[in-house]
């Protein structure tokens, strides 16, 4: 049976606008510290999550917002606990990086990799436990070069448990390209272990949600781990207020605040020679003009714009849905700040 677009997309778009919403907060200075945005992942929480059924575990990196949201956790509390108020989903102590949630089996750490062990224990806990129950991993690629990550993987493989590992590919890990970081082929990394791999456009819904109904289906009948490796784009970069992106998205207001510093370094008289000062302005405009230049971040990367573009006959219906959601959202963002000092 196919995927059904329009619930798929609704979960998207809902993830989307909280998304937003949550970045306005953090914009306004009502969330303190970093804040790491799935915007881009939309398809693949979607494609994944929305499969996933009552007594399966969730384990999540610091990007874990959007799936909670699907998971049916109370966007109320999460907004809450974004916020640092003790009415917040874990009593404002965890933050967007360490969420959690025992009645959804859901958990989330910003320790890189360390969704590969929460869900290989979830897993074998299901194994003894729930039979047909699963557990889903999401981590960024970076995660693969974490020894505890592999050590899961090779853990579920060894003891067929079920276990699904989604890796989100943005070709980055935080400033530094994939390549410059990573040796090898990540797929035959996971191969090598074990767990059969499958590989999937991450901004396409439809090939997340077949790609994941394939694995469950072969976690709940015990044969063993999946390791689904998935393309995707953070529109937002590593994190809320990334230097490159502020710098593309207001030159005047944000290259002066580098231009200046940058200026004085390579005028001065003492320090590194003059060729190494020039050659780190270099590097920094390298960068800045890298980021201006990058055609992924176009509509055409946008997992939302191409599901709605498969919609869009139906534009009153789709309208409807978009405005009916954007007004849910308003209203959760509303209800959290109920009694927040403005």
């Amino acid at each position: 049976m196919p995927p059904d677009l329009w619930q798929l997309y609704s979960l998207m778009f809902k993830c989307r606008r909280f998304e937003e919403a949550v970045a306005k907060l953090w914009h306004d200075g009502l969330i303190s510290g970093e804040m790491h945005l799935g915007t881009g992942e939309e398809a693949i929480v979607a494609g994944v999550v929305s499969l996933l059924q009552e007594g399966d575990a969730l384990a999540l990196d610091h990007r874990g917002t959007a799936a909670l949201l699907v998971r049916g956790v109370d966007p109320v509390l999460l907004v809450r606990e974004l916020l640092g108020y003790p009415e917040g989903l874990c009593g404002g102590r965890g933050g967007h990086m360490h969420l959690f949630s025992q009645p959804h089996l859901a958990v989330s750490s910003g320790i890189v990799g360390a969704s590969g062990p929460a869900a290989t224990g979830f897993g074998l806990a299901a194994q003894y436990q729930n039979p047909g129950a699963v557990a889903v991993a999401f981590f960024g690629e970076g995660a693969m070069n974490q020894g505890m990550l592999l050590e899961s993987l090779n853990l579920a493989a060894v003891w067929q448990l079920p276990v699904i590992f989604v890796c989100k590919n943005d070709g980055w890990a935080i400033t530094s390209t994939d390549g410059s970081m990573t040796a090898g082929d990540l797929n035959e990394r996971a191969r090598g272990l074990g767990v059969p791999v499958i590989e999937i456009d991450g901004r396409d819904v439809s090939d997340v949600w077949q790609a994941a109904q394939t694995a469950l289906e072969r976690a709940r009948s015990g044969q063993g781990p999946t390791f689904l490796h998935a393309r995707c784009v953070h529109f937002e970069a590593h994190f809320l207020g990334f230097q490159l992106l502020r710098m593309v998205r207001h030159p005047l207001r944000e290259m002066p605040r580098v231009a200046v510093p940058l200026t004085h370094a390579i005028l001065k008289k003492d320090g590194e020679p003059f060729r190494i000062r020039l050659a780190g302005l270099r590097k920094v405009l390298a960068a800045v003009w890298r980021t201006v230049r990058d055609p992924r971040r176009g509509l055409a990367h946008d997992p939302l714009w191409r599901t709605r573009r498969l919609l869009r006959a139906d534009l009153s219906r789709l309208q409807a849905m978009e405005n009916d959601l954007t007004r849910e959202v308003d209203h959760i963002i509303a209800s959290a700040l109920v009694g927040v000092p403005s």
